[in-house]
């Protein structure tokens, strides 16, 4: 029997979810936490970029510049990190620790990149991916955001096609979910955590 103490310490096990931009994975995420508010955590991603409107340092993404983050995954301390349209993106190991020493299970938003780079480390998470119906409804969505340049958007069109073919690499996923009626791709991420979910809610029952 493993030493149930040293697993109760670490806290649940992270969650990461990756999928293409427009997938829906905000939108599930969103009814998620809704719903198991006190269940889920956020680990707060790092990133070169500027705040947009609205977003705020330490609950969006924690700002800094790019010899701060530099310096940072030099040392060791992001478990991934990638650059995305000339910005760096990462998640670090204190970000992960601050919600798992709450006996939350924390999530992990991030791209294929960081899902590979995450496979390197110990951090055994449940490996999630959310996928479009098809290219064609993944278009339309960002087409209908009109958050994006033309030039923008075809980029995130091609990294999109990449990580479809990504996820269908055996035994990178454990739970594919294709968000094509939302209820139903809820329901099947949810059904995929609930072992989880079911236990914190018993540590928290219990403590």
């Amino acid at each position: 029997m493993r030493d149930s103490t040293t697993k109760a310490m670490a806290g649940p096990r992270p969650v990461v979810l990756s999928g293409p931009s427009g997938a829906g994975k905000s939108t599930l995420l969103k009814k998620l936490m809704k719903e198991y508010d006190s269940v889920f955590g956020f680990s707060v991603s790092h990133t070169t970029r500027n705040p947009r409107p609205g977003e705020e340092n330490g609950r969006d993404y924690h700002y800094v510049t790019r010899e701060e983050m530099q310096a940072g995954i030099d040392n060791g301390e992001f478990i991934e990190n990638a650059e995305f349209s000339g910005n760096m993106y990462g998640t670090s190991k204190a970000a992960v620790q601050a919600v798992q020493a709450k006996n939350l299970i924390c999530i992990l938003d991030i791209d294929m990149q960081g899902v590979r780079n995450i496979k390197q480390t110990d951090l055994d998470p449940i490996y999630i991916s959310i996928q479009p119906p098809s290219m064609e409804i993944l278009e339309k969505r960002l087409r209908d955001r009109k958050t994006e340049s033309e030039e923008s958007l075809q980029k995130r069109l091609h990294a999109a096609k990449v990580e479809i073919a990504f996820s269908k690499e055996p035994g990178v996923f454990d739970v594919i979910v294709v968000n094509d009626v939302l209820e139903e791709a809820y329901g099947q991420l949810r059904n995929a955590l609930l072992e989880e979910i079911n236990k914190v809610k018993k540590t928290k029952a219990s403590s």
